[in-house]
């Protein structure tokens, strides 16, 4: 009965830090501050959709689906308003992000890889918690870790500088916890397998 009941503990706590991440993602809540292509990106959401219009790989329209549960908590937050469908592209500056240059992207791979598995991962987590979303943090951290601080920083803007919000550590947190960890299923050794052997009958008709 306790098992049961620390498995069911496991599985809840797995599957509201999923949601409480999946809102983090997709309401657009700022997480960090790093340039991009379209400007200045502060979500992992922001990252996704801004290379995804320059590289063209998915029609407009399914990255505005994306960006617009944020837009709109944004402006019901900001001035009580929800924006334009058709005005998204110029509210997250994206008309131009064809012609920005590709070394944007280049220069901070772990920053858009992650991103990417951060959206995708709060997307599967609503079905299924995985790991994803944990990779995908990890991805970011380290991304700017690199170059906030391994690195000798080339812009000296502060507005266009690389930083990080508090509210990283609050994403990371759920999404290490949205994954399930059952310890004693890792540390169950498998039972040992038996080695078949030849009968001994046949052993010996096979000798004569």
């Amino acid at each position: 009965m306790a098992n049961s009941s620390r498995g069911w503990t496991s599985s809840r706590i797995s599957a509201i830090a999923s949601r409480v991440f999946f809102f983090l993602i997709f309401l657009q809540i700022p997480l960090f501050r790093v340039p991009c292509r379209s400007g200045v990106c502060t979500t992992p959401m922001h990252v996704t959709s801004s290379q995804l219009t320059a590289s063209d790989v998915i029609p407009v329209a399914v990255v505005k689906s994306l960006l617009y549960p944020g837009a709109m908590a944004h402006g019901l937050v900001k001035n009580l308003t929800i924006p334009s469908w058709n005005n998204l592209v110029d509210i997250y500056n994206l008309t131009s992000v064809k012609e920005a240059p590709v070394a944007l992207d280049l220069k901070r791979l772990e920053v858009l890889a992650g991103s990417y598995f951060c959206v995708a991962g709060a997307l599967v987590g609503l079905l299924k918690p995985g790991r994803m979303s944990m990779f995908g943090s990890l991805l970011i951290v380290w991304g700017l870790v690199k170059e906030g601080i391994l690195a000798k920083p080339v812009n000296t803007d502060a507005a266009q500088s690389i930083y990080v919000y508090p509210t990283m550590l609050f994403a990371l947190v759920c999404a290490f916890a949205s994954v399930k960890y059952d310890i004693k299923k890792a540390m169950r050794t498998p039972a040992p397998r038996a080695v078949a052997k030849p009968l001994q009958s046949s052993s010996k008709a096979k000798l004569k």
